[in-house]
């Protein structure tokens, strides 16, 4: 077993601990972003590889990467330096193997110095042995306390024993061992490794580097249930980016945007809301910026609501590196945000918004051409049709389900055929039976008697109990079967709420009987030709209108 040289060097934090303290060691508030940390220091140390280790049993946690590491010098000058940049340091914004840096203001490891009980680091150089420190936060805190300086709270010395096997064949690099774990790992495995693959997309800039959890090595194949889910795709200018790929061999509808150079990226949408909760703690995907292949604002689009249906079907990732370009540090002290008011920042949500509505308005049609509900605020369509459409689109459902694929499709060709007109005749039949039946309330209300049409009544009674008969029906099949006006349709309907020489002009009788036979047609499943539907909405229109007047003189409550 290796052991850490020290060189009888006691190691200690190069920063006052009241400041330590206040610069806020809880400043970071999930594992994600304690990951993120590591994972973002591997990468500025030019590491081609970070193991991740999580034993949920015990609360431990072993972050490893095979970068440069540390020699003793830079393990108390750098790592325990509290403000150190390596972009400062080096007057440059990038490593030697010429990667972006990420970090910048050099307080991101007070993520990791704070988020367990005890965590022993360890880091060699491929010329130096392992050196190292144990942080003990209960001993800090009390540190802290009792007002000791820097040189008075040494940290701890290292127990390679707690390293295990982890430092086998480790050449080179850093491996951090976090012990009790202050909120436990109360995110399985599984969350962790499609949140890894989600919202660390550190191998576009450089695809030598890999993360591995618990052994596996995190790809775009642990966001396959997303994937397969997803049904439109929008990208937005060119991108090299494997997720593409594999999103542009499923979605059945796709378009490229074209917008400013330094921005890319994709939008997508999900056949349903719910497909957007792929990390199981009921938080759903959103539209992410990253910057350098680092997440650094979730779901954007909060700050741009628009309250629309299609936002709740909407994920994507837009990357925009110039936000971490110069000497202005954008990000915020949590390091899992943009400033909100940042120019750049706001620039880009300006472009993001005039985006979404054509990507929301695109979505809109083609979910209507592939027979699903679209975006009930777009003016394609009205409400109504919309409602009629989605009907026709679930009875539908019902007569697709067979077992060979040949009889599938040709009810679906002939569904198809259908839609059209399902959509005027389930419009149409709802109008008929509203008006119908308000016409009925007005007659009741108005206690006005219908025995002008008695025949008319007892004509449809008769044949109505003859055919029960017939059929063996011995139940009610009206809920007014007692009611005499639920035998008449809009004709004599029309006569008893409108009777001839009542001093009002005859419009309602008149466009009852262009109305009637257009109106029996659809009521008989009939499909209508297109001069039929003109009539019929031009009428119903006019009967509409004469009802709704109807209806207004019963505000004298005679």
């Amino acid at each position: 077993m290796p052991t850490p040289n020290n060189d009888d060097q006691s190691f200690q934090f190069n920063i006052s601990l009241s400041v330590l303290n206040h610069l806020g060691r809880n400043l970071y508030r999930n594992f994600i972003t304690v990951l993120g940390e590591a994972i973002s220091n591997a990468w500025d140390a030019d590491a081609q590889n970070v193991w991740i280790y999580i034993d949920d049993s015990t609360s431990t946690l072993v972050i490893k990467d095979d970068g440069i590491g540390m020699t003793s010098d830079d393990f108390q000058n750098k790592f325990l330096k509290i403000g150190y940049s390596k972009r400062k340091d080096s007057n440059t914004d990038s490593s030697p193997k010429g990667r972006p840096y990420i970090g910048r203001k050099g307080i991101g490891k007070l993520a990791l110095l704070s988020c367990a009980e005890r965590i022993s680091i360890i880091s060699k150089t491929e010329s130096t042995d392992y050196v190292g420190g144990v942080i003990d936060n209960s001993g800090l805190d009390q540190a802290i306390d009792d007002d000791l300086t820097p040189s008075q709270y040494p940290l701890e010395a290292v127990d390679m024993g707690v390293f295990g096997n982890y430092t086998d064949e480790h050449t080179r690099g850093t491996i951090v061992h976090f012990a009790t774990l202050k909120d436990g790992i109360s995110n399985s495995v599984d969350f962790l490794k499609k949140a890894i693959a989600l919202y660390f997309r550190f191998s576009l800039v450089d695809d030598t580097f890999s993360i591995y959890v618990n052994n596996e090595k995190i790809s775009i194949d642990n966001l396959q249930e997303l994937i397969s889910n997803t049904e439109f795709l929008w990208e937005i200018n060119q991108n090299n980016d494997p997720l593409l790929d594999k999103l542009k061999s499923v979605v059945i509808e796709q378009q490229s945007l074209l917008e400013r150079y330094d921005i890319n990226g994709f939008v997508a949408s999900v056949k349903k809301p719910r497909d957007l909760k792929i990390l199981g703690t009921g938080e759903k995907v959103g539209i992410d910026l990253f910057v350098n292949g680092r997440l650094r604002e979730k779901d954007i689009l909060k700050h741009i609501p628009s309250a629309r249906i299609p936002e709740s079907y909407m994920y994507g990732q837009i990357h925009f590196d110039n936000l971490d370009r110069g000497d202005v540090d954008r990000f915020t002290s949590s390091r899992e945000g943009i400033v909100a008011d940042d120019e750049l920042f706001v620039e880009l949500l300006k472009i993001m918004k005039q985006k979404m509505t054509g990507i929301f308005d695109q979505w809109d049609k083609w979910r209507l051409d592939h027979k699903k509900s679209g975006d009930t605020d777009n003016e394609r369509k009205s409400k109504k049709d919309r409602a009629s459409a989605d009907l026709f689109n679930e009875v539908v459902d019902e007569y697709t389900e067979p077992d060979n694929e040949s009889e599938a499709q040709t009810v679906k060709q002939w569904s198809d055929e259908l839609s059209a007109d399902a959509e005027f005749n389930f419009t149409s039949y709802a109008e008929c039976f509203i008006s119908e039946n308000l016409v009925r309330k007005y007659i009741a209300h108005k206690a006005i008697s219908p025995a002008s049409e008695q025949r008319e009544i007892d004509k449809w009674r008769n044949r109505e109990n003859s055919d029960k008969r017939a059929g063996n029906i011995s139940i009610d099949i009206r809920q007014n079967s007692s009611d005499d006006l639920y035998y008449l349709s809009m004709e004599p309907l029309v006569k008893i709420a409108e009777p001839p020489g009542d001093g009002y002009p005859d419009t309602l009788r008149n466009d009852e009987k262009e109305f009637t036979p257009v109106r029996n047609a659809v009521m008989h499943t009939s499909l209508l030709t297109p001069e039929a539907k003109r009539k019929l909405t031009s009428v119903y229109d006019n009967i509409k209108a004469k009802v709704k007047y109807l209806l207004s003189q019963n505000t004298d409550g005679s």
